[in-house]
C-alpha cells in the first residue's frame, strides 16, 4: 500500500518540523501528560477513587502511558532525527525527514486504522452537519439512577443530593432527549423506555449531534483510537475539553459532590437549566472548532490509506 506520506503531493504539503521544534513539543507533551495523570496515578497506587477525575481513565480505555506517547501526526514530518533515536510508531526516515509510512505498520493494525479512519470520519461529518440540541439538561445522569436504591447507583460512596421522588419528577416533567448511545445504554429500565429514541452502536452516526456533551467528550476517544495518525496537540485539546465537560456533567448530576468543590447546577430550576445550556453551548462551540480540524485531517489522511 502506498505510504501515507509518500506521494509528491503529500511531501509538498506536509509540515516539516525542525529538530528543536519537535523535541520541544515532545517534551511539553510529556510534561503535560504527567501532570494531568498525576492524581489518577497516585490514587490508583493508594487504592482510591475519584468519581469525576478518574472518569477519563476508566471509561475511556487509555492509560497514562498511552496518553504520554507523543506524535506530530501523520501530516507532519520530523527533521533532524538522530540515528537510533526513538520516533513515533510508523515513522520512517528517507535520509532527510522521518514521515509516517503506513507500510511500516503491521498489516492487521494498518487495516484497523483504515477502517477506523473511515468510520470515525463519517461519524464526525454527520455529527457536524446535524442541528445541535440543547434540551437534554444533563438528565442522562438522572436517568442512570432513576428508581435505584443507594446500593445500586454507580457512585455508591457518594450520596444523592435529591430524593428519588425528585429524580422521577425531573425526568418525567422535563423529559428525556438523549441522542448518545454510550449514555443511553446505562439508563435504568424505566428511563430507557421513556427516551424518545432507541439507540444503538450501529445507528450512532444517525443520532450523534454537536450539542451533546458525550459526543463532544468523545473527540478525545476517537483521536486516541487513531494514534499515531492524529497529532498530540489535538489529543491534548480534546482531553482538556472532555475533562471540562465531565466536571459540568457531574455538577448537573443528582449526586452531591460539594465535598470535592463542585457546586451543583440545579437543573430542576429555570435558572439552573439556563446556566447548564449556556455552558453546554460553550462546549459545543469549542468542540466545533476541534471537530472541523479533525475532519479536515481525516479527509486528507483517508486519501492515502
Amino acid at each position: 500500500m502506498e505510504s501515507l506520506l509518500n506521494s509528491d503531493r503529500r511531501r509538498t504539503h506536509s509540515r516539516i518540523l525542525d529538530r528543536e521544534t519537535w523535541q520541544q513539543a515532545q517534551t511539553e507533551h510529556h510534561a503535560w501528560a504527567d501532570e494531568v495523570s498525576r492524581g489518577h496515578r497516585q490514587r490508583r497506587a493508594a487504592g482510591l477513587k475519584h468519581p469525576v477525575e478518574d472518569f477519563l481513565w476508566e471509561y475511556y480505555p487509555f492509560s497514562p502511558a498511552q496518553l504520554r506517547r507523543w506524535t506530530p501526526g501523520a501530516l507532519s514530518g520530523l527533521d533532524g532525527v538522530c540515528a537510533g533515536e526513538k520516533v513515533p510508531t510508523g515513522f520512517v526516515g528517507d535520509g532527510i525527514v522521518h514521515r509516517f509510512d503506513a507500510s511500516a505498520v503491521a498489516a492487521s493494525k494498518r487495516e484497523h486504522l483504515r477502517t477506523n479512519v473511515r468510520w470515525i470520519l463519517s461519524l464526525q461529518q454527520r455529527t457536524q452537519q446535524r442541528t445541535a440540541g440543547f434540551g437534554c439538561f444533563g438528565l442522562h445522569e438522572w436517568a442512570m439512577v432513576l428508581d435505584q436504591t443507594p446500593e445500586q447507583v454507580r457512585h455508591t460512596t457518594w450520596t444523592l443530593r435529591v430524593s428519588q421522588q425528585d429524580i422521577s419528577s425531573a425526568v418525567e416533567n422535563l423529559g428525556l432527549r438523549c441522542t448518545h448511545f454510550d449514555a443511553w445504554r446505562f439508563f435504568t429500565p424505566r428511563a430507557t423506555a421513556m427516551n424518545p429514541t432507541t439507540l444503538s452502536r450501529a445507528t450512532q452516526p444517525d443520532t450523534d449531534q454537536p450539542g451533546c456533551l458525550h459526543a463532544n467528550m468523545d473527540l478525545y476517544k476517537w483521536s486516541m483510537r487513531l494514534q499515531p495518525l492524529i497529532a498530540s496537540t489535538f489529543v491534548r485539546a480534546a482531553f482538556d475539553l472532555a475533562r471540562r465537560i465531565r466536571t459540568v456533567d457531574m455538577r448537573a448530576s443528582p449526586y452531591d459532590f460539594r465535598a470535592l468543590g463542585l457546586d451543583p447546577i440545579d437543573i430542576q430550576s429555570a435558572a439552573g437549566r439556563a446556566k447548564f445550556v449556556s455552558l453546554q453551548r460553550g462546549f459545543a462551540d469549542d468542540a466545533q472548532r476541534l471537530r472541523e480540524a479533525f475532519i479536515s485531517d481525516l479527509e486528507e489522511i483517508g486519501q492515502h490509506l
